[in-house]
């Protein structure tokens, strides 16, 4: 009975870590890499999404009880896996070591990150370029920021590797060398996304 629950809660922590979070992750860094365009594009861009119907709603049910369960659920799996990093030195098994690290900068830094905007604009605050880019003037900020988006970033698309290991759709030692380059392909191109928006503000 226990097995079966750890089997699903695994299987439904990674299906979410990739739907919708994975998802959101990207819709997020493509409305910032607006901000490559100027104040007016990222701000235009940046309203649209604010202006989205039922926007609590989607933002509660599609993304923050799924992340929430997704970062409970992968803090559990971080502080109770055993890592064998030291005696088995392979690729695979320091991708599992750096996945379990980089969900916990992934962690601290969405919480940060949401206190800053998502619980400013509450308060009143416009989330727009011109706070983005008084956030990211302080230089530990935009180390901090660019630390925490590469962490996200990875943590995503080396999730999509664990994914689709996972739910059966690469099985063969070969599909799987593949789907190690197509990930790492996906952490490259979406890493100058976020990196290039983050430097649109400084």
């Amino acid at each position: 009975m226990a097995g079966n629950r750890e089997f699903f809660n695994r299987k439904l922590h990674s299906l979410l870590g990739v739907i919708p979070v994975g998802v959101f992750l990207i819709q997020h860094l493509v409305v910032n890499h607006f901000a490559t365009r100027g104040e007016e594009a990222f701000n235009s861009a940046s309203h649209f999404m604010e202006s989205l119907p039922f926007r609590y709603l989607l933002e509660i049910f599609v993304i923050f009880l799924p992340l929430l369960y997704h970062a409970i659920y992968g803090l559990y799996i971080a502080f109770t896996a055993k890592n064998n990093t030291s005696k088995y030195s392979y690729f695979r098994n320091w991708m599992f070591y750096i996945q379990r690290i980089t969900g916990v900068i992934t962690l601290i830094f969405l919480v940060w990150h949401v206190w800053e905007t998502r619980i400013q604009a509450a308060m009143g605050a416009d989330v727009n370029f011109q706070m983005m880019e008084n956030i990211l003037a302080n230089p530990f900020m935009l180390a901090f920021y660019i630390i925490g988006v590469l962490s996200a970033i990875f943590h995503f698309a080396n999730g999509l590797w664990s994914f689709m290991v996972s739910w059966g759709i690469t099985v063969s030692p070969r599909s799987q060398v593949i789907s190690t380059y197509v990930t790492l392909g996906i952490f490259v191109a979406l890493s100058i996304v976020g990196i290039r928006a983050i430097f649109a503000f400084v």
